[in-house]
Protein backbone atom coordinates (compact mmCIF):
# COMPACT_ATOMS: atom_id res chain seq x y z
CA UNK A 1 0.00 0.00 0.00
CA UNK A 2 1.07 3.26 -0.91
CA UNK A 3 1.99 6.06 1.29
CA UNK A 4 -1.29 8.85 0.70
CA UNK A 5 0.40 11.96 -1.18
CA UNK A 6 1.29 14.79 0.91
CA UNK A 7 -1.84 17.85 0.10
CA UNK A 8 0.06 21.27 -0.41
CA UNK A 9 0.48 23.30 2.30
CA UNK A 10 -2.61 25.44 2.90
CA UNK A 11 -0.02 28.63 3.84
CA UNK A 12 1.82 28.42 1.10
CA UNK A 13 -0.94 28.44 -1.35
CA UNK A 14 -3.08 30.81 0.79
CA UNK A 15 0.20 33.21 0.08
CA UNK A 16 0.05 32.98 -3.55
CA UNK A 17 -3.91 32.98 -4.02
CA UNK A 18 -7.12 35.76 -3.58
CA UNK A 19 -9.17 33.64 -1.99
CA UNK A 20 -12.55 36.18 -3.09
CA UNK A 21 -16.56 35.92 -2.63
CA UNK A 22 -16.70 34.60 -5.91
CA UNK A 23 -14.13 31.83 -5.75
CA UNK A 24 -16.08 30.59 -2.59
CA UNK A 25 -19.79 30.90 -4.90
CA UNK A 26 -17.94 29.11 -7.94
CA UNK A 27 -16.72 26.09 -5.37
CA UNK A 28 -19.76 25.75 -3.05
CA UNK A 29 -21.10 22.89 -4.94
CA UNK A 30 -17.30 20.93 -5.41
CA UNK A 31 -17.15 21.48 -1.39
CA UNK A 32 -20.26 19.69 -0.82
CA UNK A 33 -19.72 17.22 -2.66
CA UNK A 34 -16.06 16.52 -1.26
CA UNK A 35 -17.10 16.41 2.18
CA UNK A 36 -20.12 14.40 1.41
CA UNK A 37 -18.09 11.48 0.44
CA UNK A 38 -14.85 12.78 2.57
CA UNK A 39 -12.51 13.02 -0.08
CA UNK A 40 -8.44 13.75 0.58
CA UNK A 41 -6.41 15.52 -1.42
CA UNK A 42 -5.09 12.71 -3.91
CA UNK A 43 -9.35 12.11 -4.68
CA UNK A 44 -10.09 15.91 -4.83
CA UNK A 45 -7.41 17.19 -7.59
CA UNK A 46 -8.78 14.70 -10.06
CA UNK A 47 -12.11 16.56 -9.48
CA UNK A 48 -13.57 18.43 -12.34
CA UNK A 49 -13.34 21.84 -11.65
CA UNK A 50 -14.77 25.25 -11.92
CA UNK A 51 -13.77 27.40 -14.56
CA UNK A 52 -10.18 29.98 -13.07
CA UNK A 53 -10.38 26.97 -9.86
CA UNK A 54 -7.23 25.22 -9.44
CA UNK A 55 -6.96 21.56 -7.48
CA UNK A 56 -4.80 23.50 -4.89
CA UNK A 57 -7.42 26.33 -4.28
CA UNK A 58 -9.79 23.83 -4.01
CA UNK A 59 -8.42 21.98 -1.28
CA UNK A 60 -7.84 25.20 0.56
CA UNK A 61 -11.65 25.59 0.83
CA UNK A 62 -12.09 22.27 1.82
CA UNK A 63 -9.71 22.35 5.20
CA UNK A 64 -11.14 26.17 5.63
CA UNK A 65 -14.52 24.46 5.75
CA UNK A 66 -13.23 21.15 7.60
CA UNK A 67 -11.38 22.92 10.15
CA UNK A 68 -13.82 25.56 11.75
CA UNK A 69 -15.74 22.85 12.65
CA UNK A 70 -13.24 20.67 14.39
CA UNK A 71 -13.70 19.06 17.81
CA UNK A 72 -10.56 18.18 19.21
CA UNK A 73 -9.85 15.40 21.62
CA UNK A 74 -7.41 14.54 24.20
CA UNK A 75 -4.93 12.03 22.03
CA UNK A 76 -2.10 13.63 20.68
CA UNK A 77 0.73 12.59 18.32
CA UNK A 78 4.31 12.14 19.30
CA UNK A 79 4.70 16.29 18.19
CA UNK A 80 1.73 17.33 20.83
CA UNK A 81 -0.32 17.98 18.13
CA UNK A 82 -4.17 17.23 19.03
CA UNK A 83 -6.67 14.73 17.11
CA UNK A 84 -9.78 15.83 16.11
CA UNK A 85 -13.06 15.30 13.69
CA UNK A 86 -16.48 16.93 12.77
CA UNK A 87 -19.20 15.33 11.78
CA UNK A 88 -20.04 16.48 8.12
CA UNK A 89 -23.77 15.14 6.59
CA UNK A 90 -22.12 11.88 5.36
CA UNK A 91 -21.35 11.43 9.23
CA UNK A 92 -24.87 12.79 10.40
CA UNK A 93 -26.46 10.42 7.66
CA UNK A 94 -25.07 7.71 8.80
CA UNK A 95 -25.54 7.96 12.18
CA UNK A 96 -29.03 8.39 11.57
CA UNK A 97 -29.59 5.12 9.82
CA UNK A 98 -27.80 3.30 12.45
CA UNK A 99 -29.62 4.77 15.51
CA UNK A 100 -32.86 3.82 13.77
CA UNK A 101 -31.93 0.06 13.19
CA UNK A 102 -29.00 -0.66 15.99
CA UNK A 103 -30.95 0.44 18.83
CA UNK A 104 -33.48 -2.02 18.80
CA UNK A 105 -35.66 -2.84 15.56
CA UNK A 106 -35.25 -5.48 14.48
CA UNK A 107 -33.97 -9.32 16.48
CA UNK A 108 -34.43 -6.63 20.12
CA UNK A 109 -37.91 -5.76 19.73
CA UNK A 110 -39.12 -7.99 17.19
CA UNK A 111 -41.35 -10.33 18.36
CA UNK A 112 -42.27 -12.71 15.62
CA UNK A 113 -38.35 -13.46 15.87
CA UNK A 114 -38.16 -16.03 18.51
CA UNK A 115 -35.75 -16.32 21.36
CA UNK A 116 -34.17 -19.47 19.98
CA UNK A 117 -33.36 -18.03 16.77
CA UNK A 118 -32.11 -14.65 18.12
CA UNK A 119 -29.36 -16.75 19.76
CA UNK A 120 -28.96 -18.61 16.67
CA UNK A 121 -28.34 -15.20 14.94
CA UNK A 122 -26.00 -14.24 18.18
CA UNK A 123 -23.72 -17.48 17.47
CA UNK A 124 -23.49 -16.42 13.78
CA UNK A 125 -22.32 -13.04 14.79
CA UNK A 126 -19.08 -13.85 17.23
CA UNK A 127 -18.53 -16.31 14.70
CA UNK A 128 -18.47 -14.05 11.95
CA UNK A 129 -16.72 -11.68 13.95
CA UNK A 130 -13.67 -14.11 15.81
CA UNK A 131 -12.98 -14.98 11.93
CA UNK A 132 -13.03 -11.93 10.53
CA UNK A 133 -11.16 -9.79 12.45
CA UNK A 134 -8.40 -12.77 13.22
CA UNK A 135 -8.16 -13.01 9.41
CA UNK A 136 -7.64 -8.54 9.29
CA UNK A 137 -4.70 -9.45 11.79
CA UNK A 138 -3.11 -12.12 9.47
CA UNK A 139 -5.09 -15.24 10.57
CA UNK A 140 -4.25 -17.92 8.24
CA UNK A 141 -6.91 -20.24 7.42
CA UNK A 142 -10.31 -20.41 5.86
CA UNK A 143 -13.87 -19.91 6.88
CA UNK A 144 -14.92 -23.25 6.44
CA UNK A 145 -12.42 -25.02 9.03
CA UNK A 146 -12.57 -22.15 11.51
CA UNK A 147 -16.51 -22.33 11.61
CA UNK A 148 -15.97 -26.37 11.68
CA UNK A 149 -13.20 -25.48 15.23
CA UNK A 150 -15.59 -23.29 16.48
CA UNK A 151 -19.01 -24.71 16.04
CA UNK A 152 -17.73 -28.33 17.45
CA UNK A 153 -15.48 -27.74 19.95
CA UNK A 154 -12.36 -28.80 18.73
CA UNK A 155 -9.13 -27.62 19.78
CA UNK A 156 -7.35 -25.15 17.50
CA UNK A 157 -4.89 -26.94 15.30
CA UNK A 158 -2.19 -24.42 14.96
CA UNK A 159 -2.26 -19.96 15.77
CA UNK A 160 -4.45 -18.58 13.31
CA UNK A 161 -7.03 -21.03 14.58
CA UNK A 162 -5.94 -20.11 18.24
CA UNK A 163 -6.31 -16.34 17.38
CA UNK A 164 -10.13 -17.11 16.15
CA UNK A 165 -10.84 -18.93 19.22
CA UNK A 166 -9.57 -16.51 21.30
CA UNK A 167 -11.59 -14.29 19.24
CA UNK A 168 -14.45 -15.79 19.97
CA UNK A 169 -14.17 -16.58 23.68
CA UNK A 170 -13.08 -12.43 24.05
CA UNK A 171 -16.15 -11.43 22.18
CA UNK A 172 -17.87 -13.31 24.54
CA UNK A 173 -16.16 -12.17 27.55
CA UNK A 174 -17.30 -8.23 26.82
CA UNK A 175 -20.97 -9.19 27.80
CA UNK A 176 -19.92 -9.75 31.12
CA UNK A 177 -18.13 -6.40 31.36
CA UNK A 178 -20.70 -3.91 30.61
CA UNK A 179 -21.26 -2.75 33.98
CA UNK A 180 -18.09 -1.48 34.49
CA UNK A 181 -16.48 1.50 33.69
CA UNK A 182 -13.07 1.68 30.84
CA UNK A 183 -9.85 1.02 32.66
CA UNK A 184 -6.41 0.27 32.24
CA UNK A 185 -7.74 -3.67 33.75
CA UNK A 186 -9.94 -3.69 32.02
CA UNK A 187 -8.31 -3.10 28.64
CA UNK A 188 -5.33 -5.51 29.47
CA UNK A 189 -7.85 -8.34 30.55
CA UNK A 190 -9.54 -8.29 27.08
CA UNK A 191 -6.17 -8.34 25.58
CA UNK A 192 -4.95 -11.36 27.44
CA UNK A 193 -8.16 -13.07 26.67
CA UNK A 194 -7.27 -11.82 22.82
CA UNK A 195 -3.66 -12.89 23.03
CA UNK A 196 -3.20 -16.50 24.90
CA UNK A 197 -0.99 -18.68 23.16
CA UNK A 198 -0.41 -16.76 20.36
CA UNK A 199 2.36 -14.21 21.20
CA UNK A 200 5.89 -14.90 19.70
CA UNK A 201 6.68 -13.64 23.35
CA UNK A 202 4.37 -15.03 26.00
CA UNK A 203 5.42 -12.14 28.55
CA UNK A 204 3.43 -9.61 26.12
CA UNK A 205 0.34 -11.32 27.39
CA UNK A 206 -2.32 -8.87 29.36
CA UNK A 207 0.63 -5.57 29.59
CA UNK A 208 1.45 -2.36 27.70
CA UNK A 209 4.75 -1.98 25.90
CA UNK A 210 7.26 -0.26 28.06
CA UNK A 211 10.67 1.38 27.37
CA UNK A 212 12.25 -2.34 27.84
CA UNK A 213 10.66 -3.46 24.71
CA UNK A 214 12.09 -3.26 20.92
CA UNK A 215 10.22 -0.35 19.35
CA UNK A 216 7.78 -1.27 17.25
CA UNK A 217 6.03 -0.40 13.55
CA UNK A 218 3.13 -0.92 11.40
CA UNK A 219 3.95 -2.32 8.08
CA UNK A 220 2.02 -2.99 4.82
CA UNK A 221 0.57 -6.40 3.77
CA UNK A 222 4.34 -6.91 2.22
CA UNK A 223 6.12 -6.17 5.41
CA UNK A 224 8.43 -4.14 3.54
CA UNK A 225 6.90 -0.78 4.01
CA UNK A 226 6.31 1.31 7.54
CA UNK A 227 3.01 2.50 7.44
CA UNK A 228 2.79 3.77 10.95
CA UNK A 229 5.38 4.60 14.01
CA UNK A 230 3.31 4.34 17.01
CA UNK A 231 3.95 7.00 20.10
CA UNK A 232 7.02 5.83 21.89
CA UNK A 233 6.43 2.93 25.36
CA UNK A 234 7.19 5.75 27.62
CA UNK A 235 3.67 7.68 26.43
CA UNK A 236 1.55 4.53 26.46
CA UNK A 237 0.90 4.67 29.89
CA UNK A 238 -0.17 8.23 30.14
CA UNK A 239 -2.22 8.26 27.03
CA UNK A 240 -4.37 4.92 27.71
CA UNK A 241 -5.26 6.99 31.16
CA UNK A 242 -6.46 9.84 28.72
CA UNK A 243 -8.52 7.43 26.92
CA UNK A 244 -10.54 6.16 30.02
CA UNK A 245 -11.16 9.84 30.55
CA UNK A 246 -12.37 10.45 27.23
CA UNK A 247 -14.30 7.49 27.40
CA UNK A 248 -16.12 7.33 30.54
CA UNK A 249 -16.92 10.75 30.64
CA UNK A 250 -20.36 12.48 30.13
CA UNK A 251 -19.97 15.98 29.67
CA UNK A 252 -23.00 18.55 30.37
CA UNK A 253 -21.46 20.66 27.66
CA UNK A 254 -20.35 18.39 24.72
CA UNK A 255 -22.28 16.07 23.16
CA UNK A 256 -20.23 13.28 21.35
CA UNK A 257 -22.72 10.43 19.60
CA UNK A 258 -21.85 6.66 21.12
CA UNK A 259 -21.19 5.51 17.87
CA UNK A 260 -18.54 8.19 17.20
CA UNK A 261 -16.84 8.18 20.77
CA UNK A 262 -16.88 3.90 20.23
CA UNK A 263 -15.37 4.40 16.80
CA UNK A 264 -13.19 7.02 18.33
CA UNK A 265 -12.27 4.32 21.01
CA UNK A 266 -10.93 2.09 18.32
CA UNK A 267 -9.09 4.35 16.27
CA UNK A 268 -7.24 5.67 19.49
CA UNK A 269 -6.17 2.18 20.54
CA UNK A 270 -4.69 1.29 17.06
CA UNK A 271 -2.97 4.55 16.94
CA UNK A 272 -1.23 4.24 19.93
CA UNK A 273 -0.35 0.82 19.10
CA UNK A 274 -0.14 -0.10 23.60
CA UNK A 275 0.22 -3.54 23.22
CA UNK A 276 3.50 -5.76 21.40
CA UNK A 277 0.67 -7.78 19.32
CA UNK A 278 -2.95 -8.13 18.76
CA UNK A 279 -3.83 -4.15 18.83
CA UNK A 280 -5.98 -4.59 15.90
CA UNK A 281 -8.19 -7.25 18.05
CA UNK A 282 -8.32 -5.73 21.04
CA UNK A 283 -9.21 -2.03 19.64
CA UNK A 284 -12.02 -3.62 17.62
CA UNK A 285 -13.20 -5.65 20.93
CA UNK A 286 -13.29 -2.76 22.88
CA UNK A 287 -15.73 -0.96 20.04
CA UNK A 288 -18.20 -3.73 20.44
CA UNK A 289 -17.87 -3.66 24.37
CA UNK A 290 -18.74 0.26 24.37
CA UNK A 291 -21.42 -0.11 21.78
CA UNK A 292 -22.95 -2.88 24.11
CA UNK A 293 -22.53 -0.47 26.98
CA UNK A 294 -24.41 2.32 25.67
CA UNK A 295 -27.57 0.19 24.69
CA UNK A 296 -26.81 -0.37 21.01
CA UNK A 297 -27.88 -3.93 21.52
CA UNK A 298 -28.33 -4.65 17.91
CA UNK A 299 -24.40 -4.92 17.77
CA UNK A 300 -24.64 -8.24 19.55
CA UNK A 301 -25.83 -9.57 16.06
CA UNK A 302 -23.51 -7.62 13.64
CA UNK A 303 -19.75 -8.67 12.13
CA UNK A 304 -18.60 -5.07 11.40
CA UNK A 305 -15.02 -6.70 11.42
CA UNK A 306 -17.12 -9.07 7.91
CA UNK A 307 -17.54 -5.58 6.08
CA UNK A 308 -14.11 -3.94 7.29
CA UNK A 309 -12.37 -7.71 5.80
CA UNK A 310 -14.16 -6.93 2.46
CA UNK A 311 -12.76 -3.44 2.26
CA UNK A 312 -9.54 -3.94 4.15
CA UNK A 313 -6.81 -1.72 1.55
CA UNK A 314 -9.95 1.11 2.69
CA UNK A 315 -9.73 0.44 6.27
CA UNK A 316 -5.68 0.99 6.69
CA UNK A 317 -6.09 4.08 4.22
CA UNK A 318 -8.65 5.55 6.72
CA UNK A 319 -5.84 5.26 9.17
CA UNK A 320 -3.25 6.86 7.13
CA UNK A 321 -5.45 9.86 6.11
CA UNK A 322 -6.41 11.07 9.41
CA UNK A 323 -2.89 10.96 10.33
CA UNK A 324 -1.34 12.61 7.42
CA UNK A 325 -4.47 15.07 6.93
CA UNK A 326 -3.34 17.41 10.34
CA UNK A 327 -4.08 14.86 12.68
CA UNK A 328 -8.63 14.92 11.19
CA UNK A 329 -9.94 11.40 12.76
CA UNK A 330 -13.06 11.76 10.37
CA UNK A 331 -11.59 9.79 7.81
CA UNK A 332 -11.97 6.81 9.78
CA UNK A 333 -14.90 7.72 11.38
CA UNK A 334 -16.67 7.78 7.83
CA UNK A 335 -15.17 4.72 6.80
CA UNK A 336 -16.36 2.99 9.83
CA UNK A 337 -19.96 4.30 9.80
CA UNK A 338 -19.93 2.72 6.55
CA UNK A 339 -18.71 -0.76 7.81
CA UNK A 340 -21.36 -0.47 9.92
CA UNK A 341 -24.18 0.29 7.41
CA UNK A 342 -23.08 -2.56 5.46
CA UNK A 343 -22.91 -4.85 8.62
CA UNK A 344 -26.78 -4.09 9.50
CA UNK A 345 -28.08 -4.57 5.44
CA UNK A 346 -26.27 -7.94 5.61
CA UNK A 347 -27.71 -8.81 8.41
CA UNK A 348 -31.10 -7.63 7.67
CA UNK A 349 -30.54 -9.97 4.48
CA UNK A 350 -29.34 -12.88 6.24
CA UNK A 351 -32.65 -12.27 8.27
CA UNK A 352 -34.54 -12.33 5.54
CA UNK A 353 -33.38 -15.44 4.33
CA UNK A 354 -33.52 -17.06 7.71
CA UNK A 355 -37.58 -16.04 8.09
CA UNK A 356 -38.09 -17.29 4.37
CA UNK A 357 -36.20 -20.92 5.82
CA UNK A 358 -38.81 -20.61 9.06
CA UNK A 359 -41.74 -20.23 7.01
CA UNK A 360 -40.65 -23.20 4.84
CA UNK A 361 -40.20 -25.37 8.01
CA UNK A 362 -43.54 -24.27 9.60
CA UNK A 363 -45.07 -25.88 6.88
CA UNK A 364 -43.62 -28.66 7.69
CA UNK A 365 -45.54 -29.35 11.05
CA UNK A 366 -48.68 -30.43 9.47
CA UNK A 367 -47.21 -33.66 8.20
CA UNK A 368 -44.83 -34.08 11.22
CA UNK A 369 -46.29 -32.15 14.35
CA UNK A 370 -43.74 -34.09 16.51
CA UNK A 371 -41.24 -31.63 14.76
CA UNK A 372 -39.63 -29.11 17.18
CA UNK A 373 -38.29 -26.30 16.19
CA UNK A 374 -34.74 -26.99 15.84
CA UNK A 375 -35.53 -29.82 13.78
CA UNK A 376 -37.62 -28.14 11.71
CA UNK A 377 -35.02 -25.32 11.35
CA UNK A 378 -31.96 -27.84 10.05
CA UNK A 379 -34.35 -29.72 7.69
CA UNK A 380 -35.31 -26.12 6.53
CA UNK A 381 -31.66 -25.36 5.76
CA UNK A 382 -30.77 -28.87 4.75
CA UNK A 383 -33.27 -28.60 1.91
CA UNK A 384 -31.34 -25.64 0.59
CA UNK A 385 -27.73 -27.41 1.45
CA UNK A 386 -28.36 -31.08 0.69
CA UNK A 387 -24.35 -31.73 1.04
CA UNK A 388 -24.62 -30.17 4.28
CA UNK A 389 -22.89 -32.26 7.36
CA UNK A 390 -24.48 -32.16 11.00
CA UNK A 391 -23.11 -33.59 14.21
CA UNK A 392 -24.37 -33.37 17.51
CA UNK A 393 -21.33 -30.93 18.71
CA UNK A 394 -22.67 -28.56 15.29
CA UNK A 395 -26.36 -28.34 16.75
CA UNK A 396 -25.51 -28.28 20.20
CA UNK A 397 -23.67 -25.28 19.53
CA UNK A 398 -25.73 -23.62 16.70
CA UNK A 399 -28.97 -24.04 19.13
CA UNK A 400 -27.43 -22.99 22.30
CA UNK A 401 -28.67 -26.60 23.64
CA UNK A 402 -27.16 -29.66 25.66
CA UNK A 403 -25.03 -32.33 23.63
CA UNK A 404 -27.64 -34.67 25.26
CA UNK A 405 -30.54 -32.61 23.69
CA UNK A 406 -28.60 -32.38 20.26
CA UNK A 407 -28.39 -35.82 19.91
CA UNK A 408 -32.31 -36.73 20.84
CA UNK A 409 -33.05 -33.81 18.00
CA UNK A 410 -30.60 -35.57 15.55
CA UNK A 411 -31.19 -39.22 16.20
CA UNK A 412 -35.03 -38.68 15.97
CA UNK A 413 -35.16 -37.32 12.62
CA UNK A 414 -32.85 -40.29 11.69
CA UNK A 415 -35.60 -42.98 12.54
CA UNK A 416 -37.98 -40.42 10.62
CA UNK A 417 -36.48 -41.15 7.97
CA UNK A 418 -35.03 -37.90 7.11
CA UNK A 419 -31.60 -37.85 7.95
CA UNK A 420 -28.45 -40.96 7.71
CA UNK A 421 -26.07 -41.23 9.93
CA UNK A 422 -22.55 -42.48 9.61
CA UNK A 423 -19.48 -43.14 11.58
CA UNK A 424 -16.47 -40.50 10.65
CA UNK A 425 -13.66 -41.55 12.68
CA UNK A 426 -14.43 -41.25 16.39
CA UNK A 427 -17.80 -39.27 16.03
CA UNK A 428 -20.85 -39.81 13.81
CA UNK A 429 -22.37 -37.54 11.29
CA UNK A 430 -25.77 -36.79 9.59
CA UNK A 431 -26.77 -36.13 6.46
CA UNK A 432 -29.68 -35.50 4.60
CA UNK A 433 -31.46 -38.58 2.76
CA UNK A 434 -31.05 -38.17 -0.76
CA UNK A 435 -35.25 -37.62 -1.62
CA UNK A 436 -35.09 -35.26 1.94
CA UNK A 437 -37.13 -32.20 -0.39
CA UNK A 438 -39.60 -34.52 -1.98
CA UNK A 439 -40.38 -36.76 1.24
CA UNK A 440 -41.20 -32.87 2.86
CA UNK A 441 -42.93 -31.05 0.61
CA UNK A 442 -45.13 -34.05 -1.14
Amino acid sequence: MKIPEKAPDLGEVLAKSRITPDVISKTRDLIRKVNSEYMYWDDLKYQHMPEGITPEIAWILVKMSRIVQTRHIPLEDSKGNPFGYWQPDCVLKELHYIDQRAGGAILVDEKSVLAEEKSRYMVRSLVDEAISSSQIEGAATTRVAAKEMLRTGRKPRDRSEQMIYNNYISMQLIKELLTEPLSIELMLRIHASMTKDTLDDPSWEGRFRTPEDEPIHVFDADGQKILHVPPPASDVSVSMRKLCEYANADSENEFVNPIVKGILVHFWVAYVHPFMDGNGRTARALFYWYMLKHEYRQFEYLSVSTAILSARARYYRSFLYSEIDDNDATYFIVYNLRAIHKAIEELNAYIERKQKEKRRAYRFAAKYPTLNYRQRTLLASAIEKPNEIYTIETHSNIHGVTYQTARTDLLSLKEMGLLEMRKEGRKFIFIPVADLAKKLEA
